[in-house]
């Protein structure tokens, strides 16, 4: 089978399916991005670079768009180089929302197209209007219904899509639904297990006599992922728990949505307001898998906020490691953890019950140890990578084979 994925980043959600793949020494398999650096054994990596920056003067609404097209002519050169080269592929696999797959049809009019529908905008009743700290105008509603065009484009000539999440599925227009089947990526649940008794030793920072670790891990520090009200809650909790050390693992940026007030850092800002004894909050910046491993295996507790988004990897790989979680009551957390069963969920917006929270985690002891347990067997049960890998390789023969399997159904209910 020829298999040729698209994706701005390298390898990001294609990397388990790739390699798979790879394996295969009958396959084979390209990547086309515009990521430098990181290489896949068996991949064939090519680079693509838009021709230059959406034009200052167009008009806000549609510099998205303008961007989408950019990245999508350039994408369409790379596609006319190999298939002068006498490259078809047999199923090709694109990230949609960057304008990576809008023109593939259009070179390779034969080829099966599948998607990977991660995201698709809404105003109401999702992150954009979630949080009141942070309102929007009009300009904003209507240049968040603009930037769903390079989706819409690639959806009208997809042949069929994936989303990893129930919710995330459900933000997409119904009348693609039966177009987009559910399907995780999937997270390795052997590397990611529970380890009773486990220490923690960073470089340069070492917990392994530490009592309490809650822990915190996001891509970044803002708004979306509740550093905010994460920051609030080590107020409450630390003045209480004078043995707990919290393990902070994220990049000192803005990875999702709104910058912070005065262009300082979520960090700098939410430090400036809330006063912590920083011997005991340990910023460690973002980890080599293995030393990531070891935070989650070594945490007390975990914490997990998230406005109404795209659902994390680490939530998962945290219940695989058999993490007592406490996590925010919102759409795509209540698909993962059910509260008092797997988890416990809270009030996004309220730090002291957050904390609270928290409390009541690390007062838990072995009461709790039913909850780690269920995290772990939903993560094995739902989200195990040696379950869904074999379905995401069958879905790709299928749509190579021209077989796509019975089609999604045309509504159903997020969990």
């Amino acid at each position: 089978m020829k298999v040729l994925f698209i994706h701005q980043n390298f390898p990001a959600q294609y990397r388990a399916l790739a390699l798979a793949l790879a394996k295969d020494k009958t396959n084979r398999v390209g990547f086309i991005t515009n990521h430098r650096g990181q290489e896949l054994e068996g991949v064939t990596k090519i680079r693509y670079e838009p021709a230059r920056a959406p034009h200052a003067s167009t008009h806000t609404y549609v510099q998205a768009f303008e961007r989408a097209v950019l990245e999508g002519q350039a994408v369409f050169r790379v596609l006319q180089s190999l298939k002068a080269s006498g490259f078809t592929p047999d199923v090709v696999c694109a990230h949609t929302g960057w304008g990576l797959g809008m023109f593939v049809k259009d070179i390779y009019p034969d080829t099966p197209l599948l998607l990977y529908c991660e995201w698709f905008t809404r105003y109401q009743g999702s992150d954009l209007d979630f949080d009141p700290a942070y309102p929007s105008d009009i300009n904003d509603v209507l240049r968040y219904r603009a930037s769903n065009a390079a989706i819409l484009v690639d959806l009208d000539a997809c042949d069929g899509g994936i989303s990893p999440t129930h919710w995330q599925r459900s933000r997409f227009p119904d009348a693609y639904w039966p177009r987009i089947d559910l399907l995780h990526d999937g997270v390795d649940t052997d590397y990611f297990q529970p380890r009773p008794g486990a220490k923690l030793s960073l470089p340069g920072l070492d917990l392994s006599a530490a009592r309490e670790i809650v822990t915190y891990v996001a891509r970044g520090m803002d708004a979306y992922r509740g550093f905010p009200q994460f920051i609030e809650m080590l107020g409450y909790l630390l003045e209480r728990r004078p043995h707990c050390h919290v393990v902070i693992v994220a990049a000192d940026r803005v990875a999702y949505g709104p910058k912070p007030p005065q262009g300082e850092s979520y960090k700098d800002w939410m430090l400036g307001k809330v006063p912590l004894d920083l011997s005991r909050v340990h910023f460690v910046g973002t980890l080599p898998y293995g030393l990531y491993k070891q935070v989650l295996q070594a945490s007390s507790v975990h914490v997990y906020l998230t406005r109404p988004f795209v659902l994390s990897w680490s939530l998962i790989e945290a219940m695989a490691s058999g993490c007592l979680i406490v996590a925010s009551d919102t759409a795509p957390v209540r698909e993962a953890i059910e509260d008092g069963v797997n988890g416990l969920l809270v009030d996004f917006f309220d730090s002291l019950a957050i904390a609270r929270r928290v409390e009541e985690a690390l007062d838990g002891g072995e009461r709790l140890a039913p909850l780690r347990e269920a995290a772990r067997r939903t993560a094995l049960e739902r989200y195990a990578l040696a379950k869904l890998l074999p379905r995401h390789l069958d879905l790709l023969q299928a749509y190579a084979d021209k077989q796509r399997p019975n089609p999604a159904p045309a509504s159903f209910s997020p969990a």
